[in-house]
């Protein structure tokens, strides 16, 4: 690719005497980012320069595409050159996806190797539930559910977890009804030596045997009944949960950090293809500290 401008002065930061949060955000993931090898994902698809006007730059779009996830904008500019180009374009082949494979693959290169325990959970992605919309209904691939005492109309995303690292390795997409052990199968990779997740996901042996065959089940299990209560099983959870617990880690970057707390858009297939491509980054921004330490050297 040829030589680009940077994050800092392309969003203007240069103005700056001192250094921003997010312009210092941006430095980093200019650095750490594989712009080169994603680029290569996505050009054999790229529109080519020919009759009519040119498009626009591939790496420049993808920096765009990148900001919006990261920062979660919704300028309507932003948008609409997502929208009508690029974005449809990542969508129609399953770009999103091939992202995600092409930077746990860079990652590897750089000494990140996925381990043999994995931790499996899902977190609720909102939709809109109003019908006053122009078809007058809601989107038919979301649906509700209850969870406590509240209900929840949207998607999940469902990820499995490197416990040693915490990085991505599987992501699926599903109605926010479906269970969640009823994605376990998507979330392995096979190698596990261990599997962590919490009580919905107790129960699944067999699956574990067939798609984990080496896995030793850490899942919660109920501890408490209307009856009586299980104080040895209360405190395995404990410290099963000293380990499950950095997934919350992952969520807090895809949810508080980017923003991905509602769907975009309608149907699952586009709002997969944005999970898989912010999953990505999520990932980059993990790993973020070794790789600018690489950078340097």
């Amino acid at each position: 690719m040829g030589q680009q401008t940077t994050f800092a002065l392309a969003a203007g930061f240069e103005k700056h005497q001192r250094q921003t949060r997010r312009g210092a955000f941006l430095e980093a993931m200019n650095v750490v980012v594989p712009w080169g090898e994603l680029c290569a994902e996505i050009e054999p698809f790229y529109p080519k320069p020919g009759n009519g006007r040119p498009p626009v730059g591939l790496e420049r779009m993808l920096r765009i595409y990148f900001l919006q996830a990261w920062f979660n904008l919704s300028d309507p500019g932003v948008e609409e050159a997502l929208y009508e180009s690029f974005r449809h374009l990542l969508e129609r082949h399953g770009l999103g996806k091939r992202m995600f494979e092409r930077v746990n693959g860079y990652l590897a290169g750089h000494g990140f190797k996925i381990g043999t325990g994995t931790i499996v959970d899902a977190t609720l992605i909102a939709a809109p539930s109003s019908t006053k919309n122009q078809t007058g209904e809601r989107d038919p691939e979301m649906h509700q559910v209850k969870k406590g005492n509240e209900w929840y109309f949207g998607m999940k995303a469902h990820v499995g977890v490197d416990a040693e690292t915490k990085l991505i390795h599987s992501v699926a997409t599903t109605a926010a009804n479906v269970a969640d052990s009823r994605m376990l199968a998507a979330l392995l990779h096979g190698e596990e030596t261990a599997v962590w997740g919490d009580q919905a996901y107790q129960g699944q042996a067999a699956v574990l045997a067939e798609h984990a065959p080496k896995a030793e089940d850490r899942t919660h299990r109920r501890w408490r009944t209307k009856l009586r209560e299980y104080p040895e099983v209360r405190e395995a959870n404990r410290i099963r949960s000293k380990t499950r617990s950095r997934v919350e880690h992952v969520f807090a970057v895809l949810k508080l950090r980017f923003g991905f707390v509602k769907v975009r858009y309608r149907g699952l297939a586009k709002n997969a293809n944005r999970l898989f491509a912010t999953c990505a980054l999520v990932n980059l921004v993990t790993a973020q500290k070794h790789l600018l330490a690489v950078s340097r050297q």
